[in-house]
């Protein structure tokens, strides 16, 4: 199984996942460009097409035919280009707090698209910022240690980390995801679709809408999880996964 992030995030996010599901599955989490410990240049455009693109690129390198897809925020905006692009290689499709259609960009994204809030937020990103944001996203607020915060600063520490990240941001453009809709609602695929009912960034029609429109698709609710629903309640998801897997290994 591929696990891919979101933004604001990289592959730490699935640390209390993985090793609920890695006695059953070789487990992957990938950092996207900008993020986490991969290159932070910003001569190329980080649209979600194109990290579709390098997601394939990555399988092919490593020689690996066919997975378990499962994409959270930004990356779950990933897993569906990547699914209408690439069926053959999916045994299914998990949505976790998933962007999609036009529901989104959401605050404080589209603000960082002006450049003006752009130059703000290099010179103010700091960690308190970030520790709002980041317990904003949470159920359980006691889950805001300082290692978890840590872990989201790691990226932002460098002025490079910085520019990066607000790059990834200002090359979001849900039209990309308008542009597979149809493709999307017709796909032939076993689909999961997870959401922390707490989300603040993004909103329950997302969810519902992408239920009702893929043929098949199962809706889990988890009301005590919110945007960083892999922090509330890692053994739940882990649970729900193993489930669903289960039923599509062979599909």
């Amino acid at each position: 199984m591929l696990l891919v992030h979101g933004v604001s995030t990289y592959s730490f996010i699935w640390r209390k996942i993985v090793p609920l599901l890695d006695r059953d599955y070789q487990v992957l989490g990938i950092d996207l460009p900008g993020c986490g410990a991969s290159g932070k240049g910003i001569e190329e455009p980080y649209s979600i097409k194109r990290l579709a693109s390098l997601v394939n690129d990555f399988l092919e390198k490593k020689g690996i035919q066919k997975i378990h897809l499962v994409g959270h925020d930004v990356g779950g905006g990933v897993a569906q280009i990547f699914a209408v692009s690439f069926p053959e290689k999916l045994f299914s499709l998990t949505l976790m707090n998933s962007v999609a259609y036009d529901f989104w960009p959401v605050q404080p994204i589209i603000a960082l698209r002006t450049p003006i809030i752009r130059q703000l937020a290099m010179a103010t990103l700091d960690k308190g910022a970030l520790r709002m944001i980041v317990r904003r996203g949470l159920y359980h607020k006691e889950n805001l240690t300082k290692e978890l915060l840590n872990d989201f600063w790691e990226p932002l520490k460098t002025k490079e980390g910085r520019k990066a990240f607000l790059h990834f941001v200002a090359c979001l453009d849900n039209n990309e995801l308008l542009e597979i809709e149809k493709k999307l609602h017709q796909l032939q695929l076993p689909v999961l679709v997870m959401r922390g009912d707490a989300d603040p960034y993004l909103s329950a029609a997302i969810a519902e809408k992408l239920a009702q429109n893929i043929p098949g698709a199962k809706l889990v609710i988890i009301p005590t999880g919110s945007h960083f629903m892999q922090e509330d309640e890692p053994e739940l998801i882990a649970r729900e996964l193993k489930m669903f897997f289960a039923v599509h290994d062979h599909d």
